[in-house]
């Protein structure tokens, strides 16, 4: 249950009515229409609710001032059209100013989304996506670090800075390039945030993909080498949430980042080092892991909503590297097989169980494990020549003019290669890593830079020269 409170005043909004009440106390039945807030709470830009009666369609009140006052606030009610939904009221919450000055303002935002073409989605999980005129941002390895995750997401201008966790891209595309498991401690915080900011995007007329790592594929086989102990700890804490919610676990899902580090805090002050409770404790949290990511798992099925190769306009995304024979092989039957060994469903009804994808998640050179484009030193010219005519061989036969990928850390930062048609993005930002000052990629119209954080003030944006291509 999700309450939008500011100051002393609390709003409450379904479709049949609007609630304005100068107490802090929970309404009655509210729980009957709305489902779980989405992201925000408290003082912030909007504030997204799943209502009971539509669970797939997120409602929205966005607040254009921070500081919200009775005496001077004017409610407009509005109606926006979706293609896929028909009407959806949507409250707009307008403080100070003129309401021609706010009327005004609206109407030059409604008329730039409505220069942009709906975004279109092929292949299940998405494979192409066709996104006219959006700006893409690319985010690297985040490998269970919260704290870096939403750092690199600020300076990607897609999520707010107040700390509710709301989307401020607009019709921007986001794309994460896998490796949010293992190293890190809040991994299903950051699952749970990435699913959050894809509602509320799809409102605005942005997107967010996300194409799995290698490390999504190990913990999906049982390999927990580089499991964080706290991620076994907050797989323990995950779990007894979602039992607290019955069977909503959608529910459970998309407000645990609302949530985690409250039951992080509550677990470190009931911890007290390694004494015979916590060494019980641990093959717990090992056990819960095991059934969240095991094929079939509920997280195994989150993950198998994200193929392994994403091409977005004229980019190709993927973890490790796309090589000519992927392409050759079928990325949308990668991208199927994958999805379907995660969700164990059976080949053909015949009860045989989906085999590992070797081409797409084995060897070294499959999609997630490939180093050949990320090597930050590609070799001799000999050497340089060939991987750059492998990629250009790439990228010609499915019809693109640039890879970005991730998986090996570049200590001198995000670069280019080979003409600036190969991006290199993940920095080793996580503490679990390198520590490194978050960096994320931004195209527009085939432009491309850097966008890296100071690092004296994190939320600071620091940018490198556009490349073209």
């Amino acid at each position: 249950m999700t309450i939008v409170n500011s100051q002393n005043i609390l709003f409450h909004f379904s479709f049949s009515f609007l609630l304005v009440t100068s107490e802090f106390k929970q309404p009655r039945n509210v729980s009957d229409n709305f489902g779980p807030g989405v992201v925000c709470r408290g003082m912030a830009s909007k504030f997204c609710f799943l209502p009971r009666s539509f669970p797939f369609l997120p409602v929205c009140i966005e607040s254009t001032y921070a500081k919200l006052s009775l005496n001077r606030s004017r409610l407009i009610l509005k109606n926006r059209r979706r293609k896929d939904a028909g009407l959806l009221t949507v409250a707009r919450i307008v403080v100070g100013g003129s309401e021609a000055e706010e009327e005004k303002g609206a109407q030059n935002n409604n008329a730039r989304q409505s220069n942009l073409e709906q975004i279109q989605r092929d292949g299940e999980p998405p494979t192409f996506v066709s996104a006219p005129g959006r700006r893409i941002v690319a985010v690297g390895d985040l490998h269970g670090d919260l704290v870096k995750a939403r750092q690199a997401l600020r300076i990607a201008g897609v999520l707010s800075a107040d700390g509710h966790d709301c989307w401020t891209g607009g019709s921007t595309v986001l794309v994460q390039l896998g490796d949010i498991l293992d190293r890190g401690e809040d991994e299903i915080a950051i699952m749970s945030l990435i699913r959050s900011l894809t509602m509320q995007a799809e409102i605005y007329g942005g997107a967010v993909f996300q194409v799995n790592g290698n490390h999504e594929t190990m913990n999906v086989d049982g390999d927990f080498r580089y499991v964080d102990h706290g991620a076994f700890d907050e797989a323990e804490d995950f779990m007894e949430y979602c039992n607290m919610h019955g069977d909503d676990w959608e529910a459970a899902f998309i407000e645990w980042i609302k949530v985690c580090e409250e039951w992080k805090a509550r677990r470190k002050v009931t911890s007290n080092g390694w004494t015979n409770w916590n060494l019980l404790k641990i093959p717990k949290g090992i056990q819960e892991r095991s059934f969240l990511f095991k094929p079939g798992g509920r997280l195994a099925c989150e993950l198998a909503r994200h193929g392994v190769v994403l091409k977005v306009n004229d980019w190709v995304f993927c973890h490790g590297g796309l090589l000519p024979h992927h392409v050759k092989y079928g990325v949308q039957k990668m991208n199927k097989e994958v999805a379907h060994w995660m969700r164990a469903e059976n080949n053909n009804n015949k009860g045989i169980q989906e085999k590992i994808p070797f081409i797409a998640t084995r060897g070294y050179d499959s999609v997630v494990w490939s180093r050949l484009y990320s090597q930050e030193t590609l070799g001799t010219d000999r050497r340089n020549f060939q991987i750059c005519g492998i990629l250009a061989a790439t990228l010609d036969l499915i019809n693109a003019k640039g890879m970005v990928v991730g998986h090996t850390p570049q200590t001198t930062g995000a670069n280019c290669k080979c003409n600036s048609r190969i991006w290199r993005i993940d920095v080793g930002m996580s503490s679990g890593v390198l520590g490194a000052v978050p960096e994320v990629l931004e195209i527009i119209d085939d432009q491309v830079r850097v966008i890296r954080a100071s690092t004296d003030k994190m939320l600071r944006e620091e940018t490198v020269d556009y490349y073209s291509i």
